[in-house]
C-alpha cells in the first residue's frame, strides 16, 4: 500500500525585492537611532534640534518609509485603521499647530513625527511577528558592534571622559542613553531568537552583547529595565507552555507587581539608594513640578506640540520652568507630563488610551499567539522609561517606531492569529 507524499512546508520566498526591503526598514531604524550623531560630531552633541543639517539626515528615513509603503499600501491602510487611538492621537497633535506658541516650530515637527510614525505603520502592516523581531534585532546587533569598535578602538569618543570616567557610552552622546536603549534591545534580540529558531544563535548572541553594554554602561536604571524585559519575557514563555503553568505565572506575575508597587511606596528611599538617585531623582522632581505649575495655566490646549523646549525669548514657559527648577531642561522628563504640556488635556488623554489599548492587547497576546515575545518585553520597558524620559509621541526617535510597530501590529497580527 502506497501513501501520498507529504506537502512539504511552505516556505516564503525570498528575492531581492523582498532582501532589499528589509534593508531598508533596518536602514530607517539606524537613522532613527541617532547613533550616528555622535560619529558627526565627535561626542560633543550637544543641541541639534535646530541643525539644519541634522535635520536633512534624517530625509532619508522617511524616503525609505515612503517606499515600504509604495510596496505595500493596501497592508499599511489596513493596519492603521485597526488602530483608532494612534489617529486620533495625530489629529491632535495636528490641531495643535492653531494653538501653538511657535507654529512654525510645530509645523516643522509634526511633518517629522508623521514620517517617523508612518515607518512603525508600515512595519506592522507589512512584516509579520518574526520578520519585524529580525528587522530590530538587526539594527540593534550593528548599534552594539558599533558601540564596541568605539568603546575600544576610540575610547575618547565611546567612552565617557567627564561625568562619569569610563563608563561606556558607544555611540550615544552619554552611559545612559547607551544603557537604556541596550535594555530594550535586549528583549527585541531575544524575541528575534524565540521567534526565528533557525538563527536563534545570532540573535542570542546579540541579546548577549545588549547585555554586556548594559554592564559597560554602569546605569542601574538600564540593568533594572533588561531585569524586567527578562522577567516579561519569562512570563510571555511560562504562559505559552500551558494553563497551569500560565496560571502559576499569571498569580506570580500579579503578586510581584503588588510586591513592587508597594515598596516603592512605601520604601522609596531605599529603591533611590539602590540605584544611586537622590530625593529629587538627580534634578526631575524639580522639573516635574515647573512643568506642572505652567500645565495649570493651560490644561486644556498646552503649548503646542514640540514648542516649548526650543523657545529662547525669555518670556514662555521655558523660562520659567527654568527659573523654578534652577537649571535649563530639554525635555519634561515625563511622557506623561510633556504630553499634557504640549497637547492639553486631549493629547493627554489620547495618549493615554493608545497606550492602555496596546499594554492590554499585549498582555491578551500572551495567551494566544507568539508575537507577545517580541511585544510584551519591549512594552513593559518602554512603559518603565515614560516615568522619567519623554520618549512617547516624539519625532526622529527609534524607541517611537518601535512602539507604534508594536502597537499596530497587536491591532492587526499574522493572519494565523486572526484566525
Amino acid at each position: 500500500m502506497t501513501y501520498p507524499a507529504a506537502t512539504p512546508a511552505y516556505r516564503p520566498r525570498i528575492d531581492m525585492w523582498t532582501i532589499g526591503a528589509f534593508c531598508l526598514a533596518v536602514l530607517a531604524l539606524l537613522i532613527y537611532s541617532q547613533g550616528w550623531l555622535t560619529l558627526l560630531t565627535g561626542g560633543n552633541v550637544g543641541d541639534t534640534s535646530k541643525s539644519g543639517l541634522i535635520r536633512n539626515l534624517f530625509l532619508p528615513a522617511y524616503a525609505a518609509g515612503v517606499v515600504l509603503l509604495a510596496m505595500s499600501p493596501g497592508a499599511t491602510l489596513a493596519a492603521l485603521l485597526r488602530q483608532p487611538f494612534l489617529i486620533l492621537l495625530m489629529v491632535i497633535v495636528a490641531a495643535s499647530l492653531l494653538w501653538s506658541d511657535a507654529p512654525d516650530q510645530t509645523m516643522r515637527r509634526i511633518v517629522a513625527l508623521y514620517a517617523t510614525t508612518l515607518t512603525g505603520v508600515v512595519l506592522a502592516g507589512r512584516y509579520s511577528w518574526a520578520t519585524l523581531a529580525e528587522i530590530m534585532a538587526a539594527t540593534f546587533l550593528i548599534l552594539g558592534v558599533l558601540c564596541l569598535l568605539l568603546i575600544f578602538g576610540l575610547p575618547g569618543i565611546g567612552k565617557m571622559t567627564e561625568i562619569f570616567p569610563g563608563a561606556w557610552r558607544g555611540v550615544w552622546p552619554e552611559k545612559n542613553a547607551l544603557g537604556g536603549n541596550m535594555a530594550l534591545g535586549f528583549g527585541l534580540c531575544a524575541a528575534a531568537a524565540l521567534l526565528n529558531p533557525r538563527r536563534a544563535w545570532l540573535w542570542w548572541g546579540a541579546a548577549a552583547l545588549a547585555l554586556l553594554l548594559v554592564l559597560g554602561s554602569t546605569s542601574k536604571t538600564s540593568l533594572i529595565s533588561l531585569i524586567l524585559g527578562g522577567m516579561a519575557l519569562g512570563f510571555v514563555f511560562l504562559v505559552r507552555r500551558g494553563p497551569v503553568s500560565g496560571v502559576m505565572a499569571t498569580f506570580a506575575a500579579v503578586v510581584g507587581a503588588l510586591g513592587i508597587a508597594g515598596f516603592l511606596l512605601f520604601a522609596a528611599d531605599v529603591f533611590l539608594g539602590l540605584l544611586g538617585k537622590d530625593a529629587t531623582l538627580t534634578g526631575r522632581t524639580k522639573i516635574w513640578a515647573a512643568v506642572y505649575h505652567q500645565i495649570q495655566l493651560r490644561p486644556w490646549t498646552g503649548y503646542g506640540y514640540g514648542a516649548t523646549w526650543d523657545n529662547e525669548s525669555g518670556r514662555g514657559a521655558l523660562a520659567w520652568i527654568t527659573k523654578e527648577a534652577g537649571f535649563r531642561a530639554r525635555h519634561a522628563h515625563n511622557s506623561w507630563l510633556e504630553q499634557w504640556l504640549s497637547l492639553g488635556l486631549s493629547g493627554l488623554a489620547a495618549w493615554t488610551l493608545f497606550w492602555l489599548q496596546t499594554f492590554g492587547a499585549a498582555i491578551i497576546a500572551a495567551f494566544r499567539h507568539k508575537g507577545a515575545y517580541l511585544a510584551l518585553p519591549y512594552l513593559a520597558v518602554y512603559t518603565l522609561t515614560t516615568l522619567t524620559e519623554s520618549i512617547a509621541v516624539t519625532w526622529n526617535d527609534l524607541r517611537w517606531v518601535i512602539f507604534v510597530a508594536i502597537a499596530v501590529k497587536l491591532a492587526w497580527p499574522d493572519p494565523e492569529a486572526r484566525r
